[in-house]
């Protein structure tokens, strides 16, 4: 039986919808969420078995108002419950997405593992549910969801799966059997994730065929390094690509509470509230999926221009297209220029993180 919950998300500004959804007029851009409420159930992925808890937006004229809204599958940190995400998978959702959170069970007998680990196979595992829930009269969103439209969320392992995926790679305990990447894969973001080869450390180069690809970072991360981070996002081949670093998190700045239970805890203590890191990463999150799924100019413009010098939270390096062949010398010429003003900032950021390495 599915259990209808409704979320209240509070908005600083106006409402003003885009894209295909019903659209008020705004003089200037909002970066709030499109959607005060947030509907969730949770249901059974049938390919797998795994649970899972479905987030999306609710107004009032959900079924009469011709929405199509993008999958959002959330790909989760090991050990980390479903549970956890609740605020960030609700605050996502208010941008005009469906956002899936499955509880992966896995069983990995050479390291002694079992629990919660995400895995590529995920994808097309939630894939094929949402056409289900899409074609099922009694669920909750039935008739509105964009099944050609799949986006990736990540935190810890779940964004280094993530990233193997839209590098189309079946990587040791990230990929069981195979895997190839679905055409409906269109964009993703990660936070505390970085790729490298399991045995030999050695960053993995993201052959990304152009999928938009952002990195989120905590700088106080003692578990996933920023400067990792930093290493991974030089390794994505192809812009659209950002790396957005939330000043004063740490490794779980995504989670509802620090270092929930049964996650490996992250030693460093935030400087930042719970409340903001959450609001900060969904919302970079969500922007940077509605420039890149739905093609929404003024989010894209929020992300590689002005949102970096209106948030005090953030730090954003980014890249929107290729730099053409003729204008890298003077390019780098220019970087180098203004690195000075721009550039240390950012590298001190990124490299304030202490701790194990990951």
């Amino acid at each position: 039986m599915t259990t209808l919950k409704v979320l209240s998300i509070a908005s600083a500004g106006a409402v003003f919808i885009v894209a295909g959804i019903a659209e008020t007029a705004a003089a200037k851009f909002s970066d709030a969420p499109l959607f005060n409420d947030v509907g969730s159930y949770s249901t059974t992925i049938s390919a797998n078995n795994d649970l899972a808890d479905i987030y999306f937006p609710n107004p009032s004229n959900l079924k009469t108002g011709n929405y199509s809204f993008p999958i959002a599958l959330l790909l989760q940190g090991a050990n980390v419950d479903k549970s956890n995400y609740t605020n960030f998978a609700s605050t996502v959702a208010s941008y005009g997405f469906v956002v899936v959170v499955p509880n992966p069970q896995k069983s990995l007998p050479e390291f002694g593992f079992t629990g919660l680990l995400p895995e590529t196979s995920q994808l097309n595992a939630v894939l094929a549910q949402m056409v289900k829930e899409n074609s099922n009269s009694t669920s909750p969103v039935a008739g509105v969801i964009n099944t050609q439209k799949l986006a990736l969320l990540g935190h810890s392992q779940g964004g280094a799966v993530g990233l193997s995926a839209i590098a189309n790679l079946c990587l040791p305990i990230l990929c069981e059997g195979s895997f190839s990447r679905p055409n409906e894969l269109v964009a993703g973001a990660f936070f505390g994730a970085n790729l490298r080869n399991f045995n030999t450390q050695e960053f993995i180069p993201i052959n990304n065929s152009k999928i938009p690809t952002a990195l989120l970072q905590g700088n106080l991360d003692s578990i996933a390094l920023p400067v990792n981070a930093q290493k991974t996002y030089n390794q994505i081949q192809n812009p659209p690509k950002a790396l957005i670093t939330i000043l004063g998190a740490n490794h779980y700045g995504i989670t509802d509470t620090n270092n929930p239970i049964g996650a490996r805890p992250d030693s460093n203590t935030p400087t930042v509230t719970q409340d903001v890191a959450v609001e900060t990463v969904a919302r970079w999150s969500a922007l940077f999926l509605r420039a890149s799924v739905l093609d929404d100019k003024d989010a894209f413009n929020y992300v590689y221009s002005t949102g970096d010098a209106l948030d005090a939270n953030v730090n954003v390096t980014s890249q929107s297209k290729p730099v053409p062949e003729s204008s890298l010398t003077s390019a780098l010429m220019l970087l180098s220029g203004f690195g000075a003003v721009f550039g240390l900032k950012k590298k001190t950021q990124l490299n304030s993180s202490k701790g194990a390495k990951y």
